[in-house]
């Protein structure tokens, strides 16, 4: 009886420290940004175009304050689905791809797929962690992926289960490896790109530097994941994510794939149409610009080819496609519900006034501790602009001549930006990619910032080494 008892306080004191539901969380953010609107003075930029991108950014030096427009309790209710409406392009990219993807596992090739991978890596299943990762960090370094990988998550986690490991790993493979090439931003045109561009230096320099960050917070990233593995698959009940496993497994079977799992020539065609349609997209992002719309395009395509390929019929591809969506209904809702949050800063007039508060902090430190402090308001900014070229526009041009006053060249400006932005996105629960991604892999927040956030702090601290070793060296061109 006194072990049960034990057990039931135990319940008691998880329950007492759980985190609030996603919903709760971010709810509560946009109650405290509507109350700040009543609080913090309104001010505003004026906007410009600059020359050199073509794009609109504020004028460094024409922040003036403006008669307050404090949100009321209807306007922060209708952000929420104007947040849906401005949104509607991921949360239905989320829905497509998703639908999409239930049609072409529904074929069965990717099961089969998978079997055959974790039977070839048999006895050497840690190679499946840094192999994954870089493949994966390279779609973030060169081609600025985020939210255009969520399509890999359900293959990642399905591949990672196969070899003894669990979700967290296969989040972990397209995730935190992602994230590591996007943090790096050797070419990541959506970050550094447009960041170097209002800072007027030439694109893509510097990679050199970048390279090193690379290669350095790859290889921590890899080995605290690969430390991770392996303690669940020497022992499952170690697992963040133990009671999902055994759900999943209780519903799907084995994850082993026992039985049958031989290729047909048609499971060879939906490799083939996958891959084709993989290729499409990478040319189509870099080359030709594309995003949600033209990818979730794509995607669904190959869905439907793959569909009759394995011969199943409309009304069938039709079920299995309301039956992918219905699984992420929660994930998109997520998008547009974080979303609020900026619309209501926006509306307010404080988000000028709250990048403005933060930045004026920094101007009168050392100019190493100025750059930490960069990085670090950064952090905070992204918080609230989770968005990597939004957040460019909307502080560079204050930092910017912020790093001229104050002796930092324009590239470690650019450095302090590119990792404030990069490496809180994926702990912060107004990140929708993240939001999104655990929604599919059905994650809690809280499990995710349990497991995460030791390599968050590592993340951190590691970028503020690089941040000080750009200073001092005088990191350039200039």
């Amino acid at each position: 009886m006194s072990s049960i008892k034990k057990e039931e306080e135990k319940e008691t004191k998880v329950k007492v420290f759980k985190m609030p539901h996603t919903y709760v969380l971010i709810f509560s953010i946009i109650i405290l940004v509507t109350i700040l609107t009543y609080i913090v003075p309104a001010g505003e930029y004026t906007r410009v175009i600059n020359e050199t991108t073509g794009k609109t950014v504020v004028d460094a030096a024409s922040f003036h304050t403006v008669d307050a427009k404090p949100v009321s309790l209807l306007g922060m209710l209708t952000a929420i689905p104007r947040g849906m409406r401005e949104a509607s392009g991921i949360a239905f990219f989320i829905l497509i791809v998703s639908g999409a993807f239930q049609i072409i596992h529904a074929t069965g090739a990717i099961e089969k797929g998978i079997f055959k991978i974790a039977k070839r890596l048999k006895g050497k299943e840690q190679m499946l962690i840094p192999i994954f990762m870089l493949l994966f960090s390279i779609t973030g370094a060169f081609m600025g992926f985020a939210e255009e990988n969520l399509i890999f998550i359900p293959i990642a986690i399905a591949l990672s289960r196969a070899v003894g490991y669990d979700a967290l790993v296969g989040v972990s493979l397209v995730t935190i490896g992602g994230a590591v090439g996007f943090n790096a931003a050797m070419m990541n045109p959506f970050t550094v790109g447009v960041a170097q561009g209002i800072a007027e230096l030439p694109l893509f320099s510097g990679i050199g530097f970048r390279f090193v960050v690379w290669i350095v917070v790859g290889v921590i990233s890899t080995i605290y994941v690969m430390r991770y593995g392996q303690k669940v698959r020497q022992n499952p009940e170690l697992s963040l994510v133990a009671a999902l496993e055994k759900k999943e497994e209780e519903e799907q079977g084995s994850f082993a794939f026992t039985g049958n799992h031989k290729l047909e020539t048609s499971h060879y065609m939906v490799y083939l149409t996958i891959a084709i349609g993989f290729i499409y997209i990478i040319y189509g992002v870099y080359k030709l610009g594309w995003y949600f719309n033209e990818i979730a395009a794509i995607f669904l395509g190959m869905g439907l080819i793959c569909g009759f390929i394995a011969k199943m019929s409309p009304s069938n591809m039709a079920i299995e496609f309301i039956e992918g969506s219905k699984q992420l209904i929660y994930g998109a809702l997520v998008v547009g519900i974080a979303r609020a949050i900026l619309i209501i800063m926006q509306d307010g007039m404080i988000l000028d006034s709250f990048i403005y508060g933060l930045s004026s902090q920094i101007s009168n430190i050392p100019t190493s501790l100025a750059a930490i402090g960069m990085y670090l308001i950064q952090v905070v900014i992204n918080f609230f602009v989770p968005s990597g070229s939004g957040q460019a526009a909307a502080t560079m041009p204050i930092m910017v001549p912020l790093a001229d006053v104050l002796g930092i060249t324009r590239q470690t400006a650019v450095l302090a930006y590119q990792f404030g932005d990069g490496f809180s996105n994926t702990i912060i629960p107004t990140a929708s990619t993240l939001m999104a991604t655990l929604a599919m892999a059905k994650i809690s927040y809280e499990i995710w910032v349990k497991y995460f956030w030791k390599l968050f702090i590592i993340w951190l601290v590691v970028g503020g080494v690089f941040i000080v070793v750009a200073t001092q060296i005088s990191y350039g061109p200039f």
